[in-house]
């Protein structure tokens, strides 16, 4: 049998809570996340404490890092989460539980600087560029956010056949014309636009969200199961053109990553089950956590995540770390 590195402990699933779970044991086997966590501010009595999100995942990880059982059970965490409208005992979306929790997690910490730290830690920043065909105005415009939301369909409805394909497609101009034409303060009418994402900043945990669900015109929603593989090692300067970033040769230079966990779902959109094949930054080994079973598994079965009609899991969530990391 292997040797399960320290902290390496499955999570007792409390009734439909493997998307909670799968999340959880992300977060807590980031180890520069973890470094973040072990320096909050203990709130001071008890009432706090319990309400508390980060506060709770600091003692679930010391829980997991006694290492004398194979599983705990998350309760505590779960009764605090619910407490600030987090849903139990439902099925949840990977992408939408993992926004809110980090959102709390960062709205909970007490410390200035460590609200910093875990923005810098997961935050991306995309220039929003919207150009006149008509004339040479221009709108720019900076935003932030957790994942990048990757389509896994063109616009003709066509499959994409890689993450680096979705990454160009995410990247590439689109013309806004037709219904879609923007007023022009230059022109003084509705004119056709180009509008374009530029890449300005990626952090040290880039977390890449597949949006495998989509909309019929029925409004029905159903998943996208076809085979899409991902890299172990992804270079952003190999992937997107010069004119898709903008940031110095500095910034680039660490646009460098290995894929360090992956969120898999296997089932419908209305039921199914979630689990974590995530890499172990102390080991660099590969583990499958399904709620209470924690195994070690091997390249081939994360692979096993790029989906396919006969396959059981498709990936939902991928995160990379810096390739030094």
């Amino acid at each position: 049998s292997f040797s399960m590195p320290t902290g390496a402990i499955g999570l007792y699933n409390l009734g439909q809570s493997c998307c909670l779970n799968s999340l959880l044991q992300v977060f807590l086997m980031n180890i520069h996340f973890t470094g973040i966590l072990r320096r909050i501010t203990v709130p001071p009595c008890a009432v706090q404490r319990r309400m508390n999100v980060p506060y709770q995942m600091l003692l679930l990880l010391e829980k997991m890092q006694c290492g004398k059982c194979k599983a705990v059970r998350p309760t505590e965490l779960a009764c605090c989460l619910s407490a600030h409208r987090v849903e139990l005992f439902v099925q949840h979306d990977a992408a939408q539980l993992f926004l809110h929790l980090w959102n709390l997690i960062k709205k909970h910490m007490e410390k200035l600087e460590l609200v910093e730290e875990l923005s810098d830690l997961y935050t991306i920043c995309i220039e929003e560029h919207l150009a006149c065909q008509n004339c040479s105005f221009q709108i720019k415009s900076n935003s932030s956010m957790l994942t990048l939301p990757l389509p896994v369909l063109d616009s003709n409805s066509h499959r994409l056949k890689s993450l680096e394909d979705c990454l160009q497609y995410f990247f590439y101009p689109e013309e806004l014309t037709g219904q879609n034409m923007c007023f022009c303060q230059r022109c003084g009418r509705t004119a056709p636009f180009l509008q374009s994402m530029k890449l300005v900043h990626l952090p040290q945990t880039l977390t890449i969200h597949l949006k495998r669900f989509c909309f019929e015109k029925s409004s029905n929603m159903h998943k996208l199961s076809h085979y899409l593989p991902f890299p172990q090692d992804l270079d952003f300067n190999r992937v997107l053109t010069e004119n898709q970033c903008r940031a110095d040769d500095n910034e680039k230079a660490t646009w460098q990553y290995g894929l360090f966990a992956v969120v898999a779902h296997s089932g419908s959109t209305s039921s199914g089950h979630y689990c974590a094949y995530i890499r172990s930054l102390t080991e660099c080994k590969w583990y499958c956590f399904n709620d209470s079973e924690v195994c070690q598994v091997s390249w081939d079965d994360v692979k096993c995540t790029y989906g396919h009609s006969n396959l059981h899991w498709y990936a939902n969530i991928s995160l990379f770390l810096p390739n030094a990391a």
